[in-house]
């Protein structure tokens, strides 16, 4: 199987949290990646899929105005196929049943609970860049 090329990857970070951004932005800068757009909630992660076209998106689901599941739902619902297509990861502590269910019907590509792992991240990238 070919190798993910993870410095020619675009990914957009969409997370409410300052910290948790800088963690996740090390994480991916561990594993080769040099592109690196963030969003701090479900709206500007919308603009930001729209400006970046990225290649793969990791979304918190808990934040305001515009939650992931909401970014999510909304992104699936685009006119533009390469935009609704682009892959979400999400980045999570909410491991309820509801909120994954929510995530799966809405076609969620990978589902981590944080705190994540190099390796899960990797790995969850690796399955889903693949495809």
């Amino acid at each position: 199987m070919i190798p993910v090329a993870y410095d020619q990857l675009t990914v957009l970070v969409v997370e409410d949290e300052e910290h948790t951004r800088v963690i996740i932005k090390a994480l991916l800068r561990q594993i080769g990646v040099h592109s690196i757009v963030v969003a701090a909630n479900g709206k500007e992660g919308l603009n930001e899929v729209l400006r970046t076209r990225p290649h793969i998106v990791l979304c918190d689901v808990h934040m305001e105005p515009v939650n992931g599941l909401m970014f999510l739902k909304t992104l699936r619902a685009v006119k533009m196929e390469a935009l609704r297509n682009t892959p979400v990861i999400f980045l999570t502590a909410d491991a309820q049943k509801d909120t994954v269910m929510f995530a799966r019907e809405h076609k969620v590509d990978g589902y981590l609970v944080k705190p994540v792992a190099l390796s899960e991240l990797k790995a969850k990238i690796d399955h889903v860049m693949k495809r």
